[in-house]
């Protein structure tokens, strides 16, 4: 699971960075608004951890923000300030739980899991076999039927179908998909992911050119559809 923290005190975001790294988490931390905006757009997060008072933006911008792209993933907030309004406006704006510093590391972290174990039961599960239209993937034993009949997949091949299935209609970003399907620290260009939806377009769609299942969004990734 990886987590964004968001805190411009650097005390505060190297205990809490620890802390949530000693539970196994993988945490990618910044203390400045703006660029945790540029960080949740381009990587994939699992959970925020987010600061109010933060240098260039502050944190109730960057939630609201972060909902307007992503509605299900969970976001703590955390402040000094201590009144029922500051509360108040960080739920408005989508925030999913609230701490008050000074705040117990056990709190937050029991909090960290609570959300998390949330956000894996509203993930959409994944039959072994998924049929869409007149296709077929085995998603263990990579087996596939498409409209020229039964091929196999690779492996990376697998892995990206999987996971445009489970974000079904959501757009997927390139990032995302890289990240996720190739790794966080190397992965290849961009391209790629572009040759293998092609490729998938050429295996299920009856017309490539005008695809039904994997559709593109302009300037951000790909989408796949299945009206079942």
């Amino acid at each position: 699971m990886r987590i964004l923290l968001v805190e411009d005190e650097e005390n505060i975001r190297s205990v809490v960075k620890l802390n949530l790294e000693l539970e196994n988490y993988e945490i990618v931390d910044t203390g400045n608004g703006a660029e945790a905006i540029r960080l949740f757009n381009e990587q994939h997060f699992d959970l925020v951890i987010l600061d109010v008072m933060l240098p260039e933006m502050d944190g109730f911008s960057i939630c609201e923000q972060i909902r307007l792209k992503n509605s299900d993933i969970g976001i703590i907030m955390l402040t000094a300030k201590d009144t029922s309004a500051d509360r108040i406006q960080g739920l408005k704006r989508g925030a999913d739980d609230y701490l008050t510093k000074p705040f117990n590391l056990e709190e937050l972290l029991l909090r960290v899991g609570n959300l998390l174990k949330r956000s894996i039961k509203q993930k959409r599960k994944v039959d072994e076999i998924y049929r869409f239209g007149s296709n077929m993937v085995n998603f263990i034993t990579y087996d596939a039927e498409g409209r020229e009949g039964p091929f196999r997949l690779t492996k990376k091949e697998a892995l990206l179908m999987k996971l445009l299935v489970e974000r079904k209609d959501e757009v997927v970003s390139r990032q995302q998909i890289l990240q996720v399907v190739w790794g966080y620290d190397v992965y290849p260009s961009t391209r790629t992911i572009d040759n293998f939806i092609l490729a998938f377009r050429k295996y299920f769609e009856e017309n490539p050119k005008a695809p039904q299942f994997f559709q593109s969004v302009r300037g951000v990734g790909y989408r796949f559809v299945n009206e079942e």
